[in-house]
């Protein structure tokens, strides 16, 4: 890892005009970023071998009294790739240090004679409430290239426009960062970069602005570095606030306490309170994709048929997950002792020409439903809860996926494959995990908590697809509907094997559970 080798920078130049110094940019991008940048949670090259760091752009944001610069980092790596980042950078002068949370000073600086702190500007008061201003008078700020656009959304309340409003900078590390401006909106300020929109902000602004649905943060306004004839970048998005009590994960497993204790006592016990809380989740999955479905939108978002470009992308993909897991599997079989987890992997193994003959059934298959834009990265931790109701967050995608993969069209029976495999980690996790069950017999652990998922999938999907009503050009039949929610469970389940494997592999057994699942489906389809 590159390290720092200074500890200040100087420059005679003003702040105002610091670009024109290029001796302190290159001190700068030797000597000071390598280190910061290693030391901040969004910065996601920590564990591969950096090559170089260089300031590619610098955009200038006027505020009170100064500037900030927003600048694009290329983080170059040995292997060749590049990866960008977005820096915001402002100057506090030696009387104002003491404002800045240390983690946010990224060197001490003589500029003009004066001495100070150079910082990340999301720290600087200056800087928030010059951001939140842009974005709520809709207000342009002209660079040398291109841009910066600011879009106010609907999200926005009209009497905050010029009224003073309160901002801080959330505590929470993660890889963005975010800013909340008076306990009503929330900034995300996107850390890496990509030569395109952000998915998330293209669904968030679309849902908000061409739907009734009201169960997302609404989209509050965005800003975006636009150039002529080339890609936008979405630098960050602001929503609305929302309360929120527990993400759905942690509500989940504040119910199954009840269950497990339930089953202790030899007892099998569902409140009816949790069949209505899935039913609800349900109904707002299946109006969220309502949403979604826009038969006149812009070529961004209308729906499309599961033409032989997409058959391809979903087979090529699953079946080279399966290469992978089935070799990760075989290489690690003799370290697996639990004997229900080794009677699964030798099922999973067992089974793999039939997987594959099903597999290669989105090839051929005739199918008649189509596709749209979904959430991508749907789950019990995206979902929150508020007191009667459900949030739905976080619409960035995969974060495994690149960019163009993150806004390919699916059925959005893939989403509903990734809650129905969050619900069988939160019944698995909880039962296998809980002190008070792990003693017992796992074969019956695995009985009851199969017994508690079938019911839970059961009541999600019958809702969601009463949601949508019958007929509905998403859905052609239920045929389709059963042979894609197998194929997206088990594309999911693969994928979860290969995490757990390398990580957790006491959790093995959670998604191989998952696999065989799907493979005693399969097999009744060849009855």
């Amino acid at each position: 890892m590159i390290q720092s080798k200074i500890t200040s920078l100087s420059s005679k130049i003003a702040w105002e005009q610091i670009r024109a110094d290029t001796e302190l940019f290159d001190n700068f991008e030797k000597n000071v970023l390598p280190a910061y940048l290693n030391s901040c949670r969004w910065f996601a090259g920590k564990a591969r071998i950096q090559k170089s760091f260089k300031v590619t752009t610098t955009l200038e944001i006027p505020m009170k009294d100064s500037i900030a610069l927003l600048m694009i980092i290329s983080v170059s790596y040995e292997d060749g790739d590049v990866e960008s980042y977005l820096l915001p950078v402002s100057f506090i002068d030696a009387g104002h240090t003491k404002e800045i949370t240390p983690k946010g000073i990224i060197t001490l600086a003589y500029i003009n004679n004066k001495r100070g702190i150079i910082v990340d500007a999301i720290y600087d008061e200056r800087f928030q409430q010059t951001i939140f201003y842009h974005l709520a008078h809709a207000e342009n700020i002209a660079q040398e290239e291109g841009r910066v656009d600011f879009t106010r959304g609907k999200g926005f309340l009209g009497e905050d426009i010029n009224a003073p409003i309160s901002s801080k900078v959330l505590p929470v590390d993660s890889s963005n960062s975010a800013i909340v401006f008076g306990d009503k909106y929330f900034l995300k300020l996107y850390r890496k970069l990509f030569t395109e929109t952000n998915p998330e902000v293209d669904m968030v602004e679309f849902i908000t602005e061409h739907s009734t649905f009201a169960f997302i943060p609404a989209f509050a306004g965005s800003l975006v570095w636009k150039q002529e004839q080339m890609p936008d970048i979405t630098l960050g998005m602001m929503q609305r606030m929302v309360e929120n009590q527990a993400d759905s994960w942690v509500q989940t497993g504040e119910q199954l306490n009840d269950f497990v204790e339930a089953f202790v006592a030899k007892s099998f016990s569902i409140k009816e309170e949790v069949f209505q809380q899935v039913e609800l989740l349900a109904q707002r999955t299946a109006e969220m994709h309502l949403a979604l479905y826009k038969p006149e939108a812009e070529k961004m978002f209308v729906p499309v048929p599961f033409d032989d470009a997409y058959r391809k992308f979903v087979h090529d993909r699953l079946t080279n997950l399966l290469d992978k897991r089935y070799s990760l599997l075989i290489d690690n079989y003799t370290k697996i002792t639990d004997v229900v987890t080794r009677k699964l992997a030798w099922d999973f193994m067992e089974a793999r020409e039939l997987i594959e003959e099903f597999a290669a059934g989105i090839l051929e298959k005739p199918i008649f439903s189509q596709r749209i834009r979904i959430h991508g990265d749907y789950h019990l931790g995206q979902v929150l809860a508020t007191q009667n109701d459900y949030i739905i967050i976080d619409f960035e995608g995969e974060p495994e996926s690149s960019i163009t993969d993150r806004k390919i069209k699916h059925s959005p029976l893939k989403d509903v494959a990734g809650m129905i495999r969050s619900y069988h980690y939160a019944i698995s996790a909880k039962m296998f995990n809980d002190p008070a069950s792990a003693k017992l017999d796992s074969q019956r652990i695995q009985t009851v908590a199969d017994r508690w998922y079938r019911l839970i999938q059961q009541t999600f999907m019958d809702k969601y697809l009463e949601t949508f009503g019958n007929p509905h050009p998403l859905f052609k039949n239920n045929n389709e509907i059963n042979f894609l929610m197998l194929i997206y469970l088990l594309e999911k389940a693969v994928y979860e094997l290969g995490y757990e494997i390398n990580y957790r592999p006491d959790w093995v057994k959670i998604p191989l559970k998952g696999i065989v699942n799907v493979i005693r489906e399969i097999e009744k389809l060849k009855m």
